[in-house]
C-alpha cells in the first residue's frame, strides 16, 4: 500500500513541479514595450509594439475592448514574427482600449501597458486635412490628368506640322507653276497686240 501512495505522491510532485517550471518560465518572459497606435482611420487602425532582445516569442495576443464596455475582441497570432497587428470594423468616434502580450512556447507574458486611443469622425477628418496634404490616390489621379494632357499636346502638335506641311507642298506647286503662267500671259499679250501700220499717203516735208 505504502508503495503505491509513495508512486502516486511522487507523480503528484513532479506534475506540480511541471506546472511550476512552466509558470515561471511564462512569467518570465516580458510583456511588450512601446505599444503605438498607428494609421488611426474611423473605422480601423494600426497597433504596433517593441519585445525585449532575447524573449522567445513566437506569436502575440491582443484585447481590444470599447471604453465602458465589457465586450472584448481578443486576436491571437502564432509562428510569426510581426510587431504589429490591424485592428478592423472599429467604429467612428469610439474610444477603444489595447493590451498586447507575447507568446511563447511556454505561455504568455502579462499585459502591456494599456493603450487608449479614440476613432476620428470621417467629417473630423476631412477638415483635420490640410491643403498641402496629398494621397497617394491623388497622386495617382494627377499623374493621370499630366498624362492625357501629354497626349492632347502631342496631338495638337503632329496636326499642325501636317498642316504646316501640306502648305509648304501646295506653296511648292504654286510657285513651280508661276513661270509658265507668266509665259503663258506673255504670249497671249503679243498674239493679241496688232502691228502699226502707216495711216497711208506720203509724207511731205514743210517748205
Amino acid at each position: 500500500m505504502w508503495g503505491i501512495e509513495g508512486s502516486c505522491a511522487a507523480l503528484l510532485l513532479l506534475f506540480l513541479a511541471y506546472i511550476s517550471i512552466s509558470s515561471v518560465n511564462a512569467d518570465s518572459l516580458s510583456a511588450p514595450l512601446n505599444v503605438t497606435i498607428k494609421a488611426l482611420e474611423g473605422n480601423s487602425a494600426i497597433v504596433t509594439w517593441e519585445i525585449l532582445e532575447g524573449d522567445p516569442v513566437i506569436g502575440f495576443a491582443i484585447t481590444q475592448q470599447k471604453k465602458d464596455v465589457r465586450m472584448l475582441r481578443f486576436i491571437q497570432e502564432v509562428n510569426t514574427t510581426t510587431r504589429s497587428c490591424a485592428l478592423w470594423d472599429l467604429e467612428e468616434d469610439t474610444e477603444y482600449i489595447v493590451h498586447v502580450q507575447s507568446i511563447s512556447m511556454s505561455g504568455t507574458s502579462p499585459l502591456s501597458e494599456p493603450v487608449l486611443f479614440r476613432t476620428p469622425k470621417e467629417s473630423e477628418k476631412l477638415a483635420s486635412k490640410s491643403p498641402d496634404e496629398v494621397t497617394m490616390e491623388e497622386v495617382g489621379q494627377a499623374a493621370q490628368l499630366r498624362a492625357g494632357e501629354l497626349i492632347i499636346i502631342v496631338v495638337v502638335l503632329v496636326m499642325w506640322a501636317g498642316v504646316i506641311a501640306l502648305f509648304c507642298r501646295q506653296y511648292d506647286i504654286i510657285k513651280d507653276n508661276e513661270p509658265n503662267n507668266n509665259k503663258d500671259k506673255a504670249k497671249n499679250s503679243s498674239e493679241c497686240s496688232t502691228p502699226e501700220h502707216p495711216t497711208g499717203g506720203l509724207l511731205r516735208s514743210k517748205v
